[in-house]
């Protein structure tokens, strides 16, 4: 099976609770993301202004903070 999710590079806008964040992509549109499992197990922190890399769900409005840039 084909996996449809693209990646795309943002800036984290605001940090919200529950580690979900607002993040502003290249193209200009701001989405509702969330940590990635990887990134939680590991520990690795995300702050406002951090460069970091998105999977966008190809259904919703919604990412997966996958890497820090």
């Amino acid at each position: 099976m084909e996996n449809k999710e693209q990646e795309v590079p943002g800036v984290v806008e605001e940090a919200l609770p529950n580690t979900q964040f607002r993040v502003s992509l290249e193209s200009g549109e701001v989405i509702l993301t969330y940590l990635a499992g990887k990134m939680r197990l590991h520990r690795i922190k995300v702050l406002v202004g951090d460069k970091v890399l998105v999977k966008i769900d190809p259904y919703g409005g919604k990412g997966r903070i996958t890497r820090r840039l």
